[in-house]
């Protein structure tokens, strides 16, 4: 069964001012930006009560946050990752139900050093879900 929300993902167009944004109005500790090349993205987290917001931005012209940026120039909400005690039980899961993994449903190290597999947006409604192994 899926989890609890581990975060939510906002894909922004300058990390630093968006960071800077983030934790001067919201008061929230902001995370030092992280690179991810296997997923196209340089991270930071907003630590908010109970949960994180996760803010992106490309790393490289031909990341998918690049492409959600040309759609979406000013930035906006990405994804949703929840938390799943066994990721490959969940994704076979979700996969008997009809939504569609997007790679080869091998699932890759996410920004938490923990796999993490993503599902296609038109499956749910619009909104990409990642899902994270806890």
């Amino acid at each position: 069964m899926i989890g609890t929300i581990n975060h939510i993902a906002i894909a922004v167009p300058d990390l630093a001012q968006a960071a800077a944004q983030w934790g001067a109005r919201t008061g929230a500790e902001v995370s030092q930006a992280q690179s991810l090349p296997e997923h196209g993205v340089t991270v930071v987290f907003v630590d908010v009560p109970g949960n994180r917001i996760e803010l992106l931005e490309p790393l490289g012209d031909d990341s998918p946050i690049a492409k959600f940026l040309e759609r979406n120039p000013e930035g906006g909400m990405h994804h949703i990752c929840f938390d799943v005690d066994d990721l490959l039980a969940m994704r076979d899961q979700m996969i008997s139900q009809g939504a569609r993994v997007l790679g080869d449903g091998t699932p890759k190290i996410g920004a938490h050093g923990k796999p993490v597999l993503f599902f296609h947006p038109k499956d749910f409604n619009g909104t990409l879900v990642e899902l994270e192994q806890i």
